[in-house]
């Protein structure tokens, strides 16, 4: 049978920080490289 471990207080909010900058920095590398594609395209102001 399986046990469930509970954890810490620590590692929960290590797993949500690390989820929230994963995240965080997903969505800056696609708007970089939008504004990659875009410029490229030419439409820069």
């Amino acid at each position: 049978m399986a046990r469930i471990v509970k954890a810490t207080l620590a590692a929960r909010l290590g797993w949500l920080l690390a989820l929230w900058a994963a995240g965080v920095g997903t969505v800056f590398v696609f708007a970089c490289l939008m504004r990659l594609l875009m410029r490229a395209a030419g439409l820069s102001t």
